[in-house]
C-alpha cells in the first residue's frame, strides 16, 4: 500500500507542476495590463430564462451595458478597485452587488437572478432595490445566512477556508476534539456534527473537509477552493422539502461560472497552501466553459517547523463545465476530490500536550470524491432540473498504543472501508396564478464495505475489553419524494409555505414504510411594518442512519443494526426580522428541537449525535434506536454586509 501511495503522488507532483504552468503564464501575461473588467448573465429567479435588455452598471467608475439576448453583458476598461454593481430591468427588483474586486488584467465573471416585482390587488409596484442582506426566501424564511466570497476571503483567521469561516457564523458552534480547535466541526443549535448536508450547485457534496471523519462529516480544513465560490446559503430551520437527510442544517454552495470571453487564472499562496485556479472559454461562440483548479498543502512542513507532533499532507482538485446550447438549456458538469495523508512526527520539546495528541491522532489515509451533471431547462413558467452524481469516500485509519506496531495487541484499531452513493434527482418549480410550489422525486443506490480490527475497551459495567472482528459490504436502494407550495396573501403581508417530504430505504427492518421518514412542514412570514417582519415555521425532519452503523456485524458476521433507520427532530422556530437599510440586518429567534430514534452505544450508552468531533470512525458498533433529546435556545444576529470595504457579524 505505501508503495502504491508513493507512487500516485509523484504521478499527483507532475501533475500539478503541468497543471500550474498555465496558470503562472496567464498571470504574467495579465499582468501587463492596466485594467479589468466584468462580465456575466442576468437571469430570471423563477424561470432561469435571460434577462435581454436588463441594464448593468459598475456604479463608481460610470460604465454600464445591456444584456444581450442571451442575458450576457460585458464591462471592460474598469481601474482596478472594489465596486459596487447594480443590475435592473423593467418588471424585476433592482440588485445590488457590493464590493466587486477589479484587478489588473482579469475579467470578474458575475451572475444575477432578478425576482418579478411584486403586485398589490391589480396595480405592479415596483420595489427599488433588492435588499441584499435579506437571506430568507418564500420557502425558506427563518434563520438563513448568506456569504459572498469576497466576505469569506475577509474573514479575519478565516484563511480563506469556507468550512471555517463557516464556524465563525452565530448560531454556529465547533468543538475542540483531539487536537485543539484545529477542526471544522459544524454544530448548530444543539445538534451533531452529522446533522448537515451540503449541495455545490444543487448536487449534494457529503464530504467538504479533508480527513474527514467518517459517520460524521467534520474535519481539520475545508475542500472547497474560495476562488470557485459566489455565494454561500446556509439554512438552520424550514428545510427546503427537496433536501433530504437535514437534521440541523442545509448549505447551499453558488459556484462560478467560467469567463466565457478570455481564459484567465490566479495563483494564491497562503499560510497553509498553493492554490492554482484557470478559467475561460472552450470554443469560439462562448457558450461552453470551464472552472477549474488544483491545491497543495504544506502543512507538513509548517508542522513540523513550529515543532508540532501531526504531519497532515493533502491534495484537492475541482472543476466545472457549464454548456448553453441554447437560451432555455443548462449543462453543468462539475467535480471535486481530495487526496488526504495524515500522520505524525517526532518533536524536539515533548510537552504534554504534544505527547497526548501523538498518543490519541491516529494515521489517515482518505480519498474522496464528487462529480456529477445538472440540466436545468426552462419551462412554462417556471424550469426543470434533473441532476445525476456519485460520490465516494475511501477511508483507511490506523492506531497503535504508543505509535508501536512491533506488538500486533498494541494495535487499538484499524479500519478500511469504502462508502459510494449514485444519486438521481427530477425536480419541477413553477410560478402560477399566485403560487410558487415545486416537486419532485429522488433515488439513490448506496454501497458500503468495510474490513476492521478494532479493540473495545471496557463498559461502563465493568465487562472485560474485546476485539471487533468483521468484514462485509452492504447495498441497498433509497427512494424519496416531496412537494411544496407557497404564496403570499392579505395584499402581500402574509407569505405561506406548505412542504411535505418522504423517504423509504430497502436494507433497515421497517425502511419501506413511508411513515418512518415522513416530514410535513408549514412556514410563515407577516410584514408588521414596512422593514420589520415576524417570522415563524414547524416542522418534523429525518435522517438515515450513519453507513458506518447501518454496516456494522458482530464477530459472527451478522449485521446487528437493521432497526436503526430514521432519525428524527422536530423544530420549533420563531423570531423578528428587521432590515434598516439595504446592506444591515439583525434578527431575534428562538428554537426548539426534539429529537427521537436516535442510536446509541450498547457498550457506553452515548448517542452517536454526541460522537464524530474527532480523528475516528463513527458508528462502527453495536447501537440501539432508543435515544431521545431536546435542544432549546435564544439567538440574536446581526449582519452588515460587505458594502464600501466594511462588513461585521454578531
Amino acid at each position: 500500500m505505501q508503495v502504491l501511495a508513493h507512487s500516485h503522488m509523484k504521478s499527483f507532483y507532475r501533475f500539478t507542476l503541468l497543471g500550474l504552468l498555465p496558470i503562472f503564464t496567464c498571470i504574467f501575461l495579465a499582468a501587463a495590463q492596466n485594467t479589468g473588467g466584468i462580465s456575466g448573465i442576468v437571469l430570471d429567479a423563477r424561470t432561469k430564462k435571460p434577462l435581454s435588455g436588463a441594464t448593468v452598471l459598475v456604479t463608481e467608475a460610470g460604465l454600464q451595458s445591456l444584456a444581450d439576448e442571451d442575458g450576457r453583458f460585458r464591462i471592460r476598461n474598469i481601474r482596478p478597485g472594489s465596486y459596487s454593481v447594480t443590475v435592473s430591468a423593467t418588471g424585476y427588483e433592482q440588485q445590488v452587488s457590493y464590493n466587486i474586486p477589479i484587478s489588473s488584467g482579469n475579467e470578474n465573471e458575475l451572475s444575477f437572478e432578478l425576482e418579478p416585482s411584486y403586485r398589490s390587488g391589480s396595480e405592479l409596484v415596483l420595489r427599488s432595490v433588492r435588499l441584499t442582506a435579506r437571506a430568507g426566501s418564500l420557502q425558506t424564511p427563518l434563520r438563513v445566512q448568506r456569504l459572498t466570497s469576497e466576505e469569506i476571503k475577509s474573514n479575519p483567521g478565516g484563511n480563506f477556508d469556507i468550512s471555517r469561516v463557516i464556524n465563525s457564523l452565530p448560531g454556529v458552534g465547533g468543538s475542540s476534539g483531539t487536537v485543539g480547535g484545529f477542526r471544522n466541526d459544524i454544530i448548530i443549535r444543539g445538534g451533531g456534527p452529522g446533522e448537515n448536508v451540503f449541495y455545490l450547485d444543487g448536487i449534494e457534496v457529503p464530504v467538504i473537509n479533508h480527513f474527514a471523519t467518517q459517520g460524521s462529516g467534520g474535519g481539520p480544513t475545508g475542500i472547497l477552493n474560495v476562488s470557485f465560490i459566489e455565494d454561500v446559503r446556509l439554512s438552520t430551520s424550514a428545510f427546503d422539502a427537496r433536501y433530504d437527510n437535514a437534521l440541523s442544517s442545509v448549505f447551499e454552495f453558488k459556484q462560478k461560472t467560467g469567463n466565457s470571453s478570455r481564459t484567465q487564472g490566479n495563483v494564491r499562496l497562503s499560510g497553509t497552501e498553493l492554490a492554482g485556479t484557470l478559467e475561460g472559454p472552450m470554443n469560439n461562440k462562448g457558450n461552453l466553459t470551464y472552472l477549474a483548479s488544483i491545491r497543495r498543502s504544506y502543512l507538513q512542513l509548517l508542522f513540523s517547523a513550529i515543532d508540532l507532533p501531526l504531519r497532515p499532507n493533502y491534495w484537492d482538485f475541482q472543476y466545472k463545465l457549464t454548456y448553453k446550447p441554447d437560451q432555455k438549456s443548462t449543462l453543468t458538469f462539475l467535480a471535486i476530490g481530495a487526496i488526504d495523508e495524515f500522520g505524525y512526527g517526532p518533536v524536539k520539546e515533548a510537552t504534554q500536550d504534544k505527547l497526548y495528541t501523538l498518543a490519541q491522532v491516529p494515521s489517515i489515509e482518505q480519498r474522496s470524491y464528487t462529480f456529477g451533471a445538472s440540466y436545468n431547462r426552462s419551462i412554462r413558467d417556471g424550469f426543470l432540473r434533473v441532476s445525476l452524481s456519485r460520490n465516494t469516500l475511501m477511508n483507511q485509519n490506523e492506531k497503535y498504543d504508543e505509535n508501536d506496531e512491533s506488538d500486533p495487541m498494541n494495535l487499538r484499531f484499524r479500519t478500511d472501508a469504502r462508502e459510494t452513493e449514485n444519486k438521481l434527482r427530477i425536480d419541477i418549480n413553477q410560478n402560477r396564478k399566485g403560487w410558487t410550489y415545486s416537486y419532485g422525486l429522488s433515488a439513490q443506490y448506496a454501497e458500503y464495505e468495510t474490513d476492521n480490527n478494532i479493540r473495545r475497551r471496557a463498559a461502563v459495567g465493568g465487562q472485560p475489553e474485546d476485539r471487533i472482528l468483521f468484514s462485509g459490504d452492504i447495498n441497498f436502494f433509497r427512494f424519496g419524494a416531496f412537494a411544496q407550495a407557497g404564496r403570499t396573501l392579505f395584499n402581500d403581508l402574509l407569505s405561506v409555505n406548505l412542504g411535505l417530504r418522504t423517504d423509504i430505504n430497502t436494507f433497515s427492518d421497517d425502511g419501506t414504510n413511508p411513515g418512518n421518514a415522513f416530514s410535513p412542514r408549514v412556514s410563515l412570514s407577516y410584514q408588521l411594518a414596512n422593514r420589520w417582519k415576524l417570522n415563524a415555521s414547524v416542522g418534523r425532519y429525518a435522517r438515515l442512519a450513519p453507513y458506518t452503523v447501518l454496516g456494522f456485524r458482530d464477530n459472527t458476521g451478522k449485521l446487528v443494526n437493521t432497526n436503526n433507520d430514521y432519525i428524527r427532530n422536530i423544530h420549533y422556530v420563531a423570531g423578528v426580522e428587521f432590515l434598516p437599510r439595504a446592506t444591515t440586518r439583525f434578527t431575534v429567534e428562538g428554537f426548539f428541537k426534539k429529537y427521537d430514534r436516535v442510536p446509541v452505544t450498547v457498550n457506553d450508552g452515548i448517542s452517536i449525535n454526541n460522537l464524530g468531533a474527532d480523528f475516528a470512525t463513527v458508528g462502527n458498533e453495536a447501537v440501539t434506536p432508543t435515544g431521545t433529546g431536546e435542544s432549546y435556545g435564544v439567538e440574536f444576529f446581526a449582519q452588515q454586509k460587505l458594502s464600501k470595504r466594511f462588513f461585521g457579524i454578531f
